[in-house]
């Protein structure tokens, strides 16, 4: 019998070539045209390639037709704060970046190529990306530290003609977003009446706090490793100013007093029962999103109050906050309306799209896939599974949507109802059915 494999090996293992011909990595490239004659070769290089350059060059909108460039994402990272492992290096942060590339392709047939950046400068990493961005339909900026991830991506919109998304900020807060709208609709709570805390003010922490405001909470209370952010602290960045409250709590233990949400995204183990249990009174939700190991584990969060409403970033709890149930498919819907950014408008709509999504009937393939025999509507389920290949359909279509009505698509003429059964058919695809 062969000896089980630890953890560590079988990821390793899971990375190397497993053939003569075959490659390691989880990337390569794959073609999409025949090139087996001498007559296909000369139109897939010299001289054939000529025709399709000078169209181009005539009106640069046929790259879109004549090229990969519509469905084609740069995954670009310094490799300055990967998954829970920091700053590790740029090209530490490759097999992370390539994995970004496997879910692209896996869940909504995005092309993706990883790119490792050996710079930490900002205006060096801004000019590298703005001069190759043409190239791409799309730009997700990956594990980039913050606060330089703000002032990068903020930059890079306004200059670049294509989408630029960091996932880190907005697929969280898409997700989360999503989340919270079930759980007021459940609960019959008002965006406004809410407190939410947020503990970690990173990229995802201060995204989802400025998401949550487009919802229309009013009081978000912020910690970072210091403590609450308040309006009495001097050490502040611009982003985190924005946060400030006049308020005299200080700990997480002070800020969860009666709040309606809390949101982690820092560190193991550190909410309490007896903070869960200090919160509101009907139906308070958590989001823990520390991993592999959250804030505070679903069991004991049970323990302490039988109401409550929880999620975490591991698959093997319900209401799992999972960045792909975000950004393939945002970009799906981006690229194929040809979209020149990511606008606020196309987030909230995605948020909106998961949410409906969560109310309807679960798929039995889908609760196979999660080993449960009841997934429907209500406290363990107030997110879909990322295996429910209707994310694609609801999530691409919303965003494409949203992009038509905020005039950043390039393409004009657009049936919606026809393009939600092209998806339909490509979930089918994916799926394996077609």
């Amino acid at each position: 019998m062969a000896e089980k494999l630890t953890p560590k090996e079988e990821a390793l293992e899971y990375h190397i070539s497993k053939g003569e011909f075959d490659t390691n990595g989880k990337t390569g490239t794959l073609l999409t045209k025949s090139c087996t004659t001498q007559k296909e070769l000369a139109l897939a290089y010299s001289p054939g390639v000529a025709f399709p350059c000078l169209e181009i060059e005539k009106d640069i909108e046929k790259a879109y037709d004549y090229t990969n460039k519509g469905n084609l994402v740069a995954v670009v990272s310094d490799g300055t704060a990967v998954l829970g492992l920091g700053d590790i290096g740029h090209l530490a942060s490759k097999p992370v970046m390539e994995g970004k590339g496997v879910l692209f392709k896996s869940f909504a047939n995005v092309d993706a190529i990883d790119i490792e950046l050996n710079t930490k400068d900002t205006e060096e990493i801004i000019k590298i990306v703005s001069a190759m961005a043409d190239s791409f339909g799309g730009i997700n900026l990956e594990d980039i530290s913050a606060p330089r991830c703000f002032e990068i991506e903020s930059r890079l919109k306004e200059i670049c003609n294509v989408p630029v998304f960091h996932d880190d900020q907005h697929g969280t807060a898409v997700i989360t977003t999503a989340g919270l709208m079930n759980v007021m609709e459940m609960s019959g709570k008002k965006a406004e009446e809410l407190k939410v805390v947020i503990i970690g003010a990173g990229a995802a922490g201060i995204a989802c706090g400025n998401m949550y405001k487009l919802l229309g909470v009013k009081k978000i209370t912020m910690l970072d490793s210091k403590g609450v952010i308040h309006s009495g602290r001097s050490d502040l960045n611009e982003y985190k100013k924005v946060f400030a409250l006049d308020t005299t709590d200080r700990n997480l233990e002070d800020a969860m007093k009666n709040a309606d949400m809390v949101l982690g995204l820092s560190k193991p183990d550190l909410i309490t029962t007896e903070m869960v249990q200090s919160m509101t009174e009907k139906n308070p939700i958590i989001f823990a999103c520390a991993n592999p190991n959250p804030e505070i584990t679903p069991p004991k969060a049970k323990e302490a109050r039988s109401d409550i409403i929880i999620g975490t970033g591991r698959s093997d709890y319900a209401n799992q906050v999972n960045n792909v149930l975000g950004f393939p498919q945002i970009f799906r819907g981006a690229l194929d309306v040809r979209a020149t950014k990511i606008t606020e408008n196309m987030k909230m709509a995605a948020a909106k799209a998961l949410a409906s999504l969560a109310k309807e009937e679960v798929p039995q393939i889908v609760k196979d896939a999660h080993s449960r025999e009841v997934m429907e509507f209500g406290v363990e389920y107030v997110i879909p599974s990322p295996f429910d290949r209707r994310v694609l359909v609801y999530v691409a279509s919303a965003v494409a949507k949203a992009a038509i009505e905020d005039g950043v698509a390039r393409v004009k003429d657009f049936n919606l109802d026809a393009y939600r059964t092209k998806l339909e058919r490509l979930a089918q695809h994916l799926d394996g059915k077609i």
